[in-house]
């Protein structure tokens, strides 16, 4: 009988997902690959949607009106089409192909999300990062980055965040976390140095994707436990593959999510809903609350669910 070694890294396994309607008579429906009951976050990265390739026309595109978003900061990622971001610092930015869009929710923060009418075609993911207990009400903010387009081994790489294949992103964050994408050519292999000490996950977009033992199909992350010093990826050998690589540091606290937010309890959850629906119904233009002041062009907001009748539990 083999036994893996006390001090061997654990194998990489699969994480399905699940299809989630995003709302509407033509819901979007996006792959949420995390979070999930066996895994709530892969360092700081606590919530994963892939969606698309979508014929607008068939689907309605993206179309989220205004929301609020505590304790995180969202990652916008497009392959194809084009979003049109609005918040409540004043920000409004198009989401573009190769274009990293990071918003900070800090203390609390509103957007809308409508894909624009030029696009036919919608593919991409939505990220969230939650942040870290210290900075979790940090003052809400937006950064854009367009990453260049590196060769690494004949595979094509696009570091929107930390550091990966002698690339650095520019963009700051709260964690110690990376983020890229990754093109290879069908059939083709890559040798990829992992920090150790980092959780990894590896989202396939297309084709398919074999690492460590692991296979992945489009919307599947392949997740590896820290203590992996490398990793080889290897593509479809039919297709090109194409996959998000996140990881981070392990998170090393609980949180608590339900619906756009993230806090420490069930009553600090609680007190973000009343706050979200006390501001919606008393909206007066130009007077600002958790959530900054809402943009003249919305029209209307998002209602926030109803609580469970349960206690949300803690999760991380």
């Amino acid at each position: 009988m083999c036994v893996r070694g006390q001090d061997a890294p654990a194998r990489p396994v699969v994480l399905p997902y699940r299809d989630v309607p995003l709302g509407g008579p033509r819901a979007m429906t996006v792959r949420r690959g995390l979070p999930q009951r066996a895994q709530s976050l892969i360092g700081a990265w606590c919530f994963v949607d892939h969606y698309g390739p979508d014929d607008v026309s068939l689907t309605g595109g993206m179309a989220v009106p205004g929301h609020p978003h505590t304790g995180l900061q969202t990652a916008s990622w497009l392959f194809t089409g084009e979003v049109e971001h609005r918040d409540t610092t004043g920000t409004r930015a198009l989401v573009r192909p190769g274009q990293l869009n990071l918003m900070t929710a800090g203390s609390g923060i509103a957007h809308s999300e409508y894909s624009t009418p030029a696009t036919t075609v919608l593919h991409g993911a939505q990220l969230w990062i939650a942040l870290p207990g210290a900075d979790r009400f940090a003052a809400p903010g937006f950064a854009h980055y367009e990453p260049p387009v590196t060769d690494v081994d004949g595979a094509k790489v696009l570091v929107f965040l930390g550091s990966l294949f002698g690339q650095t992103s520019p963009v700051p964050t709260y964690s110690a976390l990376a983020g890229a994408e990754v093109t290879l050519a069908a059939g083709q292999s890559l040798d990829v140095k992992l920090d150790a000490g980092h959780e990894h996950g590896f989202l396939c977009d297309t084709g398919s994707l074999a690492a460590g033992g692991a296979v992945a199909r489009p919307g599947e992350i392949v997740f590896q436990p820290a203590g992996a010093p490398a990793i080889t990826l290897k593509a479809s050998p039919s297709e090109p593959t194409r996959v998000l690589l996140l990881g981070g540091k392990p998170f090393g606290e609980q949180i608590v999510m339900w619906w756009n937010f993230i806090g420490r309890s069930h009553e600090e959850v609680a007190a973000f809903r009343e706050e979200w629906q006390r501001q919606r119904a008393g909206r007066t233009p130009g007077a600002p609350g958790r959530y900054g002041v809402f943009p003249d062009v919305w029209e209307h907001t998002l209602p926030a669910p109803e609580l469970p009748t349960v206690r949300l539990r803690s999760r991380g």
